[in-house]
């Protein structure tokens, strides 16, 4: 007896049917849209704990692509670099509400800019989302002149979306 299936519905993407812990590495990598805004230094108010942006720079961001220079080795440059994990992206509240890993997190689809939906790696600068020309480098800058650069746009959401 042979069994012919007519399903001819395509199979929905793994960002829809894995849960992040369920992910393989080459799909959680793929997960980065390469906006960058992680790579943003975070102030935190040690009385509130609350957590401010700004569009200062990692010093290992390549400003034109949004990826960092030396990712495999980005901890012992930047020794707080924060690699995400299923369980970090449970806990970090500052995620931006553009990240694929908070979407997934919250059961929300990835948007059309994302280059797992457009096929393009270069959506996510042309809809405006990475940090391409919107930084500052961290290199020379006092820790104290940090607060002259504090910015909202990585917390919020792009018009139109």
């Amino acid at each position: 007896m042979t069994i012919v299936s007519n399903n001819n519905e395509e199979t929905a993407p793994f960002w829809k049917t894995k849960s992040l812990d369920d992910m393989s590495t080459r799909e959680w990598e793929s997960l980065c849209d390469g906006c960058a805004r992680c790579c943003l230094n975070k102030l935190e108010d040690w009385d509130t704990g609350e957590i401010v942006w700004t569009n200062v720079a990692c010093t290992l961001l390549d400003g034109d692509s949004c990826r960092c220079v030396d990712y495999e080795n980005r901890a012992a440059t930047v020794p707080d670099c924060i690699q995400l994990t299923p369980g970090e992206v449970r806990t970090l509240t500052w995620l931006p509400p553009t990240c694929a890993y908070r979407l997934v997190r919250e059961g929300l689809d990835l948007y059309w800019w994302h280059p797992l939906v457009s096929g393009e790696s270069d959506t996510v600068h042309q809809a405006g989302i990475s940090v391409r020309g919107k930084t500052v480098p961290e290199d020379g800058m006092e820790l104290d002149q940090y607060e002259f650069h504090v910015v909202t746009w990585p917390g919020e959401l792009p018009g139109g979306d």
